[in-house]
């Protein structure tokens, strides 16, 4: 799939039919802001909104991090992969915009199950140093943020991964709204077409 730039419309890009979409999943590593992301755009167009952490603590009834220190990360992708497909599922009849987690894209099964679905990948790119600043200043555990140079390693490595969703959006020094907005423009989901998207 060709690599897409800032600012090209998501029309000139392949999709499976040439429709608009009606389920987006938010991809790209942390401190992307895929969460915050996702519900201000779910929001704007009147959709619903899952985070797939979220769904895999839900499913498991343990934190991330506590999947990952008692069973390690392949475990932790296993439930992952599973979990992806169930939301996969539901959003095939109910339009939604999913936050995947930052390893999630990074790994052929899951990209090769969001190709095979009706599902529109949406990669939110930013500079690495800004992307680490912002995992310094919250709170959420992430289990693969340990020095400044492995960060940074690993987002060399995932983000060959992220760069094969079907629309990639710059994010730097961006607000989430204007993210948001973003996206549904590029993604042709204006207010007057939501209808008709749904």
């Amino acid at each position: 799939m060709p690599k897409n730039t800032p600012g090209q419309r998501a029309s000139d890009l392949p999709h499976v039919d040439g429709s608009i979409p009606h389920a987006i999943v938010l991809v790209g590593f942390m401190g992307s802001g895929k969460s915050s992301v996702g519900k201000a755009l779910a929001q704007r167009l009147g959709w619903r909104f899952r985070d797939l952490d979220e769904e895999i603590e839900s499913r498991c009834r343990r934190k991330i991090g506590d999947i990952f220190r008692a069973e390690g990360e392949e475990s932790f992708r296993a439930v992952e992969h599973e979990a992806l497909r169930e939301m996969l599922k539901e959003a095939a009849s109910t339009p939604t915009v999913a936050a995947l987690g930052g390893g999630a894209y990074a790994r052929q099964e899951n990209i090769e199950l969001i190709r095979s679905s009706t599902v529109t990948a949406v990669f939110l790119d930013g500079p690495v140093d800004e992307l680490w600043q912002r995992c310094q200043t919250e709170s959420k555990e992430r289990p693969l943020l340990k020095s400044q140079n492995q960060f940074r390693q690993l987002y060399e490595t995932r983000r060959s991964f992220y760069m094969t969703a079907r629309l990639r959006i710059e994010t730097s020094a961006k607000q989430i709204d204007t993210i948001a907005a973003e996206i549904a423009l590029q993604l042709g989901l204006n207010q007057d077409e939501q209808g008709d998207a749904q």
